[in-house]
């Protein structure tokens, strides 16, 4: 089977000796004809008929179920919010492999997914239980004497009536014996677990007839990816196999629900509002039960991303919350950039200096560059050596960025030195557009923090949004505030 060539400008098979040697090969399935509305019924009939067509990328995923069953190395997916990095959910030493893979620390538990409430309710029973399964798929079980039995909290059946599949996890008690790997819950008496909306997701968690425990296929306290190409930025080396199905739809992580809980509460917020919750039956007094920052000491997280750092590029984020005047912002930039001077590049002091550079991130208000203008300030389209002497009405796209892959507009500003901004040296401006509203900010957000990681910006200024602006308004101020090293508020 081959991998498609040339990602990031390496070949996807390339060993990446630095990362522990593996061969990470990228395999596309953007040709595989499947609807998010398809039942799980469908995706197969659909599937079977593609690969006894011959159709290679029915067998990739063919392969990749294979390897889930079968191996204790990771492989990486598309689902509708990011990028997941799957294992089989029952076998530690395969859970252990996303640790590792990932660098993530081991008492940060991961989420569970499953493509049907039938797999959902084998991992409620106990493997000593005397309950059987029921074949019609339902979602119950029946005991030896033929009754049925639902093991799923009753509080959770509004939700996955109206949000599964979907963007989704919910907060179940783990059975003692527990079906799932010990390191899935990381020492704790419930999981998480979710029904993924994404096809090709769904499809391969069904033909692996495994669970999967699936975190974001990216390196420990990264943005999140959405694209195969993030992963295999991240995770080359690492792993063998990344099934690149394109952007993911949603762009942040799924919302975390706990229903155990009395009143009910969110744990993470994420693709679904808590408004939408909220208007479920028996979900009216939901709250939130999330910090923005990380849980300190020994508290124990009760969902992923509750305690460590999270989403952070190589870059410091400065964080400007909603409302934020653009002239104090404007203000805070340009005393920052006095304090910038060039460095030498790295073959001493032969080496052309290179001038530093800084990244901004737009959303509803802020204007391109912050609205700094004049000789003072040129516009580079990407090639090199290319500048004008005022600022260009149409972005220019250093990153390839206009594309849907990455989500986002992009234009590089050069300030030369300047007395009126108390300039000494050059400064590039890396200005990356993801609005206007919460959906494309959505989408654009973690590849905007990577593509001004990939331009190697040193600081990077973040126009915040109200929470209140959408139902994923919430996620999205959750992961800046996560990812800020400085946030600035009134």
């Amino acid at each position: 089977m081959a991998a498609r060539n040339g990602l990031l400008g390496k070949a996807p098979n390339e060993t990446n000796g630095k990362a522990g040697g593996r061969i990470t090969r990228v395999f596309p399935v953007h040709s595989l004809n499947f609807s998010i509305q398809d039942t799980t019924k469908t995706l197969v009939e659909k599937w079977t008929a593609e690969n006894e067509r011959g159709n290679p990328e029915a067998k990739v995923l063919l392969e990749a179920a294979e390897a889930l069953r079968t191996s204790d190395i990771p492989v990486a997916f598309p689902t509708e919010t990011v990028y997941g990095l799957g294992a089989d959910a029952t076998r530690s030493a395969a859970v252990q492999g996303i640790y590792k893979a990932k660098q993530r620390p081991s008492d940060n538990p991961l989420i569970v997914h499953v493509s049907s409430r039938e797999q959902l309710q084998r991992l409620l029973q106990p493997p000593s239980d005397s309950l059987r399964y029921d074949n019609s798929g339902a979602g119950t079980m029946r005991s030896q004497q033929g009754e049925e039995t639902n093991l799923i909290p009753p509080i959770y059946e509004p939700l996955i009536s109206k949000f599964w599949p979907g963007p989704l996890t919910i907060i179940l008690p783990n059975p003692t014996p527990s079906p799932l790997a010990p390191e899935v819950t990381s020492t704790l008496r419930t999981f998480g677990v979710r029904m993924p909306s994404s096809p090709l997701a769904r499809l391969l968690i069904y033909l692996a007839d495994r669970p999967l425990a699936a975190p974001s296929a990216n390196a420990s306290t990264k943005p999140s990816p959405t694209t195969a190409q993030h992963v295999y930025t991240d995770l080359q080396g690492r792993i063998d196999m990344i099934l690149d199905g394109g952007p993911s739809g949603v762009g942040v992580e799924s919302t975390v629900v706990d229903g155990l809980l009395y009143p009910p509460a969110v744990l993470r917020p994420g693709g679904i509002g808590i408004e939408e919750i909220r208007a479920c039956p028996g979900w009216e007094e939901v709250q939130i039960g999330y910090k923005d920052g990380a849980l300190q000491g020994k508290e124990a997280p009760r969902a992923p991303g509750m305690k460590y750092k999270h989403y952070s590029p190589k870059a410091k984020v400065v964080l400007f919350e909603a409302g934020r005047d653009l002239e104090a912002v404007k203000s805070r930039l340009l005393g920052d950039l006095a304090g910038l001077t060039c460095h030498e590049g790295q073959n001493g002091d032969n080496a052309k200096p290179k001038i530093p550079r800084v990244g901004i991130v737009r959303t509803k208000c802020w204007k391109m560059g912050l609205g700094i203008r004049g000789n003072d300030c040129s516009v580079s389209n990407g090639a090199a050596g290319s500048e004008t002497s005022s600022i260009s009405t149409t972005p220019s796209d250093p990153f390839n960025s206009s594309s849907p892959v990455t989500g986002y507009q992009s234009t590089c500003l050069r300030l030369l030195p300047s007395t009126e901004f108390n300039l000494d040296t050059p400064i590039e401006l890396f200005d990356i557009y993801i609005g206007p509203d919460t959906d494309s900010i959505a989408r654009g957000l973690f590849s905007a923090l990577r593509g001004l990681d990939e331009k190697n910006v040193s600081i990077i200024y973040v126009e915040g949004i109200s929470d209140t602006e959408g139902d994923l308004a919430a996620a999205i101020m959750n992961r800046l505030r996560k990812a800020a090293e400085e946030e600035i508020r009134g």
